[in-house]
């Protein structure tokens, strides 16, 4: 077919999950479930943390942000979902559709340099404990979290634009519950080479370099608990890092395993579970990690709690 011939798409088909009618019943109670248990979870995890004095850390100023962005993360994917599986009109149109993918994106790529931020926090106050005070002053702690969503943003918006500026005119079909990248990239015409180069190398690079630094955050914190004497004191230190350490391997061993390859292997079966786990199951699982690994989470929300009734 010639490119004169050919005609411009400006609406795609999302067809979620399912067409079935009983799994998408079963799918849509799921979802809202966890929906409502991501964003209230957050939320109290929020409230916690601002009304305990106890509380106003780094450690917790850094918490409290992560709460935040799942909760957007949450918003920006969910409610179209089980809006899109009951209703019979399953266009998206191509201004959205670019919308959901930047806050999507943006977000994904927001927690990744928290998840590094906080891994931060833990090197200086295990490894350099008499300079933690003067190391992470506030303002450094907000300096450390402003650059990761600014960062986040700009790499979400170049994103955006290089996806905008791509041609449809075959099938508008896309087996997906949300606007992804790679779905909307294996519909074009044009050439997408400059997106998946973009895609590999410095998105590579945004979610791998927070990964790597905070590998070698928890070699230097591993070497430095290995020297305390008291075995008490290791696994106290241990139990610090624990809820962080368990975020972190289930935010990058989902994320890498969708993202961080060549565009030739996409499988719409696979991928579809894996970011239905990536997207909202984590989110909903990590305020549950952070607070019942946590003695002074679990005190908040005790007085959190009281102060309701």
């Amino acid at each position: 077919m010639t490119k004169g011939n050919q005609s411009h798409i400006t609406e795609f088909l999302l067809l979620g999950l399912t067409s079935d009618p009983k799994k998408q019943v079963w799918l849509f109670a799921s979802f809202l479930a966890m929906y409502l248990v991501n964003v209230a979870g957050n939320s109290v995890i929020t409230a916690a943390i601002r009304g305990d004095a106890r509380l106003h850390t780094p450690m917790y100023f850094f918490l409290s942000n992560p709460s935040l962005v799942d909760t957007c993360f949450t918003n920006v994917i969910v409610p179209r979902m089980p809006a899109n599986m009951m209703s019979k009109n399953k266009k998206v149109p191509f201004a959205q559709f670019l919308t959901q993918m930047y806050f999507f994106v943006a977000c994904a790529i927001t927690d990744s340099f928290l998840l590094a931020v906080m891994a931060t926090d833990r090197y200086v106050a295990i490894c350099n404990p008499l300079h933690y005070t003067a190391t992470m002053n506030p303002g450094c702690c907000l300096l450390l979290v402003i650059a990761s969503w600014v960062v986040s943003h700009l790499h979400s918006l170049t994103h955006t634009i290089l996806m905008a500026r791509l041609s449809f005119c075959g099938p508008n079909v896309i087996h997906h519950f949300f606007c992804d990248v790679q779905p909307l990239l294996t519909l074009s015409c044009s050439d997408t080479s400059v997106n998946e180069l973009l895609a590999f190398t410095e998105g590579s690079f945004v979610i791998m370099s927070p990964f790597l630094f905070i590998i070698v955050s928890y070699v230097y914190i591993t070497r430095a608990v290995l020297r305390l004497p008291s075995g008490r004191g290791r696994y106290k230190v241990f139990s610090t890092c624990g809820s962080h350490i368990t975020v972190v391997v289930l935010y990058y061993g989902t994320a890498i395993s969708v993202y961080i390859r060549p565009s030739s292997t996409y499988s719409v079966t696979k991928d579809r579970v894996v970011t239905v786990i990536y997207t909202v199951v984590i989110p909903m699982l990590n305020h549950f990690i952070y607070s019942l690994r946590n003695k002074d989470m679990k005190q908040a929300l005790t007085k959190l709690a009281r102060r309701k009734e």
